[in-house]
């Protein structure tokens, strides 16, 4: 890392970090599959069958729903010879999960009940040789998974970062996301290392020169000052606003539970490593990510409205237009500050200036789980 600096700079991350395959290994071990992801909107399983693969670090999971109407999620992997069980990324299987290469079959709750002459072969335990179950949790309306053989608290790793962020867990709840409805998906192919989304997530130094619209919202991120910056501060609207909506109109009714204090107001919060919410009086937006390579991330973008918004087919195109311009200009932003990072000028990477400072954080947490690597930082 750069030395010698300044009181006023602070180094980032060395140009490396963002472009070594050996890196991004690291991080799929010890970050993606040791940590809890955001997998799948509980709600798009409907029904029992109902099925969706993600790629978490290295692996395939399978979520799907049982037949009690529980979320569960396995590994994507038969027992047998190691086939994928689930080829598509989502789907309903009528009654069970079957491999298409020898027929070793298994129910929703990942126990093996039927192979080609399964009967005369005593030493297949149907229990033993099940699917690999993946540990998972609900909240926010979202199946969160952990490979880990002992997964870290979800109370303190995930529900922590939004008391971390905004003071309490009650501050995040009164928004009900899990009682919200999808009024769009929007997913985005990002030739970009995630750490660079991140980052560019967590930090409003960009906002006055690449999102006019967002600024015209919420003036204050014209100053540079992130909204992550404040414990428990939300960004308030303009004077002139009435909505979080791309040309400032109106936007819906504010939803039942969030406290006077909140209204007007947006907050960001990042749930390390993969997911960030962004509260609004009237709806909730979620974005998760799935990096598939050191300079390639999908992200999946979600916009949650009161269940009467979207089953009355009320028009919500203002209201997602505003973060949909957001994200694209966040992400052709990162985009292009991904191929300088193989770049001998980036060898010992970057500063941070003071608005940025808290992105130090980020670096800190990230540097502790690789702290193994023998190219990382003295």
């Amino acid at each position: 890392m750069t030395t010698h600096l300044p009181a006023s700079l602070i180094a980032t991350l060395p140009g490396p970090y963002y472009t070594d395959p050996e890196v991004f290994r690291l991080e799929q071990e010890r970050i993606f599959e040791s940590m809890w992801i955001c997998a799948v909107r509980g709600a798009d399983l409907d029904g029992p069958g109902a099925f969706r693969t993600v790629q978490v670090g290295r692996e395939s999971v399978i979520v799907t729903r049982n037949r009690a109407g529980e979320l569960r999620a396995f590994l994507n992997v038969c027992r047998h010879r190691g086939a994928r069980l689930c080829t598509e990324e989502s789907g309903e299987v009528r009654r069970n999960l079957q491999c298409p290469y020898h027929a070793w079959t298994y129910d929703l709750d990942g126990k093996l009940i039927a192979a080609p002459n399964l009967v005369k072969m005593p030493d297949v335990d149907r229990t033993a040789y099940g699917l690999v179950t993946v540990a998972l949790r609900e909240w926010l309306g979202y199946a969160w998974v952990c490979l880990a053989d002992e997964p870290p608290s979800f109370e303190e790793t995930v529900i922590g970062a939004a008391v971390e962020r905004l003071g309490d867990a009650a501050s995040i709840e009164r928004y009900r996301t899990q009682d919200l409805a999808l009024g769009r998906r929007i997913t985005y192919d990002v030739k970009a290392n995630w750490k660079l989304i991140v980052e560019n997530f967590m930090e409003c130094y960009h906002c006055a020169t690449i999102h006019p619209e967002l600024t015209e919202v919420l003036p204050e991120f014209a100053d540079g000052y992130a909204a992550q910056y404040y414990v428990g501060h939300g960004a308030e609207f303009g004077s002139g606003i009435k909505g979080f909506t791309v040309d400032g109109s109106a936007g819906f009714d504010r939803l039942p539970e969030v406290a006077d204090e909140q209204d007007r107001r947006y907050y960001a919060i990042t749930v390390k490593p993969t997911v960030f919410v962004n509260l609004v009086p009237d709806h909730v937006i979620l974005h998760r990510m799935f990096p598939l390579a050191e300079d390639r991330t999908v992200v999946e973008c979600d916009w949650l409205y009161a269940p009467g918004v979207v089953e009355s087919g009320t028009d919500v195109s203002r209201s997602v237009e505003l973060f949909h311009r957001v994200n694209v200009q966040d992400f052709e932003a990162c985009e292009r500050t991904q191929p300088a990072m193989a770049s001998r000028v980036y060898r010992s990477g970057g500063v941070l200036v003071p608005t940025e400072h808290h992105i130090e954080l980020f670096h800190t947490w990230l540097l502790d789980r690789l702290r193994d690597h023998p190219s990382g930082p003295a």
